[in-house]
């Protein structure tokens, strides 16, 4: 599918979608392998997404930033799909989010994201120097209707998803910890992720820490990237272990109970952390949404189970979403008579009888199906079942009908030239009043048009198909 070139972002429309104006490499060292790893945020087309590409391996494998491939949630979110994995992902996905990015390809030449700093300020920074774009396809922003939750009582954890007008979270941390306290920190607008959210770096526990580098856990690991609480005495032993690894003498505990390499840049700078993993973590959902996260002790895996349990209420609510809505005492756009005049089709093959919506790029049509149809006579008379290629010709009727409507009238006819994906869900029975919906995939270019189908009996998909046609002007015309 073609589309508009992109415009270079002035005032940020977030109804559109967004991409890079231009690609931009990041190097950086991988938290775990301690391997340098080169990354590419590539601009992407609409519809596109987030997805990571290992340009490391032969086959170059593509892992889609998507919670049902999440593998691994310990110190880091971890995807896999193709026989590969692409580790610690939430950090660029947080920053790609905040700014607004939402189709990208990251190609990374090795198994991890850049731990960079620990927080996501040197992505955002790098993305604002490529540049924004703003795409010509609506962003479709899927409204939370409904409290969405994750219980985990053993760990103390709670997520929620309210309702709400816009994205926003709240975040709190409560570990039992003298030095963190209890902490919490919000994103009401994500025009406030770069000031208050990105430069944010990870944490971690002094006996956490010692116990990756006794099992050789972290060897990207920098004594700069990482905020370490500190809650008991530090030994001279520890102070070994740690002038060892990162190759510093000076170690000791500052007055607020952290690690004395480096200093806070926000009081609450933790909390302001796992609110930003949240943001990384829950672009896995992979559908842009509406709605109020409050989260209680989150981490990577609460954060991924309540993505899962996102995506599936967005994915059911987008089928019902879709369903078209019919009021038999509304007067139709065109009647039995007018389809007659669009199309060449007669009784008993007339499958279509009334037009409810017709714009440039969608149909919907009604088919009530009665006892009284021809076919029944012979397609299972003790037992009517409307058959499956006949809901496929009432749809492709529809269909022509939304292809030559802009068209002289009576000048041309259209011709399907391939069905595909083509499924059957449920029975359609005598007394069944079909809505017969279909949209064009894209512009109709040299006489062909592609359209996706439904049929739907209530609330309910009965089949569904994407359908390629072809118009073709009549001879005696």
């Amino acid at each position: 599918m073609q589309h508009q070139k992109p415009a270079v972002v002035k005032d940020f429309n977030p109804n559109k979608q967004h991409t890079l104006q231009q690609a931009v490499v990041i190097s950086g060292t991988g938290l775990h392998t301690g391997a340098v790893v080169n990354m590419t945020l590539n601009p992407a087309d609409p519809g596109f997404g987030f997805q990571f590409k290992r340009t490391d391996l032969k086959e170059m494998p593509m892992i889609k930033a998507d919670c049902d491939l999440v593998v691994d949630t310990t110190r880091g979110t971890t995807l896999e799909s193709n026989g590969a994995r692409i580790s610690t992902v939430e950090h660029i996905l947080a920053a790609l989010v905040g700014m607004g990015i939402d189709n990208c390809l990251i190609e990374v030449d090795g198994p991890e994201i850049p731990i960079m700093d620990g927080s996501a300020k040197q992505f955002v920074e790098e993305i604002e120097k490529a540049g924004i774009q703003e795409q010509a396809e609506v962003k479709e922003w899927y409204t939370i209707d409904t409290n969405i939750i994750h219980l985990d009582e053993q760990r103390g954890v709670e997520l929620k998803v309210s309702p709400a007008v816009d994205y926003r979270i709240t975040a709190l941390i409560d570990f039992g910890s003298d030095v963190l306290g209890t902490q919490h920190a919000s994103l009401k607008r994500f025009s406030d992720f770069k000031d208050q959210i990105a430069s944010s770096r990870t944490f971690c526990f002094l006996h956490e820490l010692e116990s990756l580098l006794t099992n050789n856990l972290i060897k990207g690991g920098d004594i700069n990237n990482a905020i370490v609480v500190v809650e008991k005495p530090l030994t001279d032993d520890v102070k070994k272990k740690l002038s060892k690894a990162f190759r510093n003498s000076d170690f000791d505990v500052n007055s607020q109970g952290y690690l004395n390499n480096l200093e806070l840049r926000y009081t609450n700078e933790p909390a302001r952390h796992k609110l930003m993993d949240i943001v990384g973590d829950l672009a896995l959902v992979g559908f842009p949404f509406k709605g109020h996260i409050i989260a209680n002790r989150p981490g990577h895996y609460s954060n991924v189970e309540l993505a899962k349990k996102i995506k599936q209420h967005i994915k059911k609510n987008k089928a019902l979403k879709n369903i078209p809505s019919y009021d038999p005492n509304k007067p139709p756009l065109y009647n039995i008579q007018d389809i007659e005049k669009k199309l060449p089709h007669r009784y008993p093959f007339l499958l279509v009888d009334k037009i409810i919506e017709l714009s440039d790029n969608h149909i919907v049509g009604v088919k009530n199906v009665t006892a009284n149809e021809q076919f029944f006579q012979g397609h299972f008379p003790g037992n009517p079942i409307m058959p499956g290629v006949l809901q496929i010709e009432a749809l492709a009727q529809a269909g022509g009908i939304l292809a030559i409507h802009c068209l002289p009238p009576g000048e041309y006819d259209t011709y399907f030239l391939k069905i595909d994906n083509c499924k059957f869900k449920m029975k359609v029975l005598p007394g069944d009043t079909l809505l017969l919906k279909l949209e064009l995939l894209g512009p109709i270019r040299r006489g062909i048009c592609e359209m996706i189908g439904t049929v739907f009996v209530g609330n309910k998909i009965a089949a569904e198909a994407t359908l390629m046609a072809q118009l073709v002007k009549r001879e005696n015309t």
